[in-house]
């Protein structure tokens, strides 16, 4: 372990609260916390985590809800020298287990509404030497009782020790752990914050899983802020309550996926006032036209930035710069990081063709936890490659067109999920879709849909199919479309292909 790096995060914690001072920094379920009780809290929690027996490096897996305790333990635990592995409260006992399994976690720290679940997942796990619980749970330490000890000093961690081991969505296999150290986090935060960085513009709406990497990287990015920002914290996304806090606490900015812009839409939004928002960043998935078109046409004060990032790049690539958006673009790279779009052969592509997108910056991961293999397929020669495919413009901003292993090849051409997605998104009776191939003798891979209809809207299989031969083209459209309740998403709203492939099994088994 080497000295204290210049890029620590508790120390960055530190620095911004030297600057910003004490205030009323967080709402929370109608409570509002200063500035100067979370760090004290964080602090002390610090303390007695180390003399628990939590020692630097340690992995410890936080599954929690949105609460005010997630930053705080995410501060203590950098402080203590410790690994954040967060674990979404939304994971299967069996998905929760194999996190803290393979992570070989020495603690897990939930909250008591999911001690049962953690207490199952953790039973037969050998490193795990300590259950904490916020408030008074049987057999777990009390989080409470941790925070009454003296503060210390910061426990040492260099730039490139490990801050975090963040377990990616697992759509294709088992998750996978990404290491990110110190200097990978504080790299993206601050990239983040200079992007997006206007001044007197300082009150946010935080929704999003702070389990999740791109949740993570918006608190950091707060970190940076040089101003006394304020943000309102919600335990998940609900649309009411959304709504609510930007009416009532005067929001200016939030961050979101797809898919809340898609369920906000459903919501009488002229009836509210949302005038005070002005900028609205979406990321986690790409983000259709027509949904960000709809939503800026309905709350006219907003200007939609999209970004793009992986777990393994901190969650960062590139963003709009504010007042540069390009409509359908994810934005140009972030100062510092270089984006390259290679073909099969790795040979790099001029503007305008679709490839492989591949990035390098400090951001990129050291790697995936206990995976040699899988880091060596995805880290070549300095540049990672994301299995996204993409384009660049001539003038530099970035196009996300699918996820290379989505990719559809009917009748010897390419089809991209996400496109179909957009087309059908048009039908005025489709709320949601998701589209995946299947093997077909006749052409190798046939276009299979599935939808969700809106509230109160009518369609027939056939009579979408038929839609869609007419608006999608000939190669593309799907031949077999599903009307479904609800299209299966992952925990930060993506399509999950990965259930829809499950499901399309079910299906042709019956």
């Amino acid at each position: 372990m080497t000295g204290l790096g210049e890029h620590n995060l508790a120390a960055l914690a530190e620095r911004s609260f030297a600057t910003k001072g004490d205030y009323e920094a967080l709402l929370f379920e109608g409570r509002w916390h200063r500035s100067g009780e979370l760090f004290e809290r964080g602090r002390r929690l610090a303390a007695g985590l180390s003399q628990l027996g939590i020692a630097p490096g340690d992995r410890v897996v936080v599954t929690m809800a949105n609460s005010p305790e997630v930053g705080i333990v995410y501060h203590a635990l950098w402080r203590a020298g410790a690994v954040v592995t967060p674990a979404s409260f939304l994971l299967s006992r069996t998905e929760l287990h194999h996190v803290i399994a393979d992570a070989e976690a020495a603690a897990v720290i939930t909250s008591a509404e999911f001690a049962d679940k953690a207490r199952e997942a953790s039973a037969d796990v050998a490193s795990v030497r300590h259950l904490i619980a916020t408030g008074q749970v049987e057999d777990c330490t009390a989080l409470e009782e941790l925070e009454q000890a003296e503060p210390q000093a910061i426990v040492p961690s260099g730039d490139d020790d490990l801050a975090a081991v963040m377990y990616t969505g697992g759509t294709t296999g088992q998750a996978k752990g990404v290491m990110l150290s110190h200097a990978n986090l504080d790299y993206a935060g601050c990239a983040a914050q200079a992007a997006a960085y206007v001044p007197g513009v300082n009150r946010g709406l935080a929704t999003l899983p702070l389990s999740h990497s791109y949740g993570l990287l918006v608190t950091i990015a707060g970190l940076h802020n040089p101003e006394q920002g304020v943000g309102v914290l919600l335990r998940w996304f609900d649309p009411q309550l959304f709504l609510d806090m930007i009416e009532q606490q005067q929001i200016q900015q939030t961050a979101v996926v797809p898919t809340m812009l898609q369920i906000l839409l459903s919501q009488p939004l002229e009836d509210r006032d949302l005038s005070s928002l002005r900028y609205l960043s979406s990321g986690g998935a790409p983000l259709a036209p027509q949904v960000a078109e709809e939503f800026m046409r309905r709350v006219p004060s907003v200007s939609i930035r999209q970004g793009y990032g992986l777990t393994e790049t901190a969650a960062l690539i590139a963003t709009n710069p504010v007042g540069r958006e390009k409509p359908g673009s994810v934005g140009l790279p972030v100062p510092g990081t270089e984006v390259r779009i290679l073909d099969d052969e790795l040979r790099p592509l001029p503007p305008g063709e679709v490839g492989e997108i591949c990035a390098a910056s400090p951001g990129v991961m050291q790697g995936y936890w206990h995976s040699p293999e899988a880091t060596q397929e995805a880290l070549r020669d300095g540049w990672l490659h994301t299995g996204d495919l993409g384009y660049v413009d001539d003038q530099g901003y970035v196009f996300i067109v699918d996820r290379k292993k989505d990719l559809i090849i009917r009748g010897g051409f390419n089809v991209y999920p996400r496109d179909v997605e957009d087309a059908l998104l048009e039908h005025p009776a489709i709320e949601r879709a998701g589209v995946i191939g299947r093997l077909d003798e006749v052409s190798g891979e046939e276009v299979v849909a599935f939808v969700s209809l809106r509230p109160g809207a009518q369609a027939t299989s056939q009579e979408l199919v038929q839609w869609g031969r007419e608006r999608i083209g000939g190669y593309k459209y799907p031949r077999e479309i599903h009307v479904v309740d609800e299209v299966p998403l992952t925990g930060v709203g993506k399509v999950d292909r990965k259930a829809l492939r499950k499901a399309l099994g079910e299906l042709v088994h019956r």
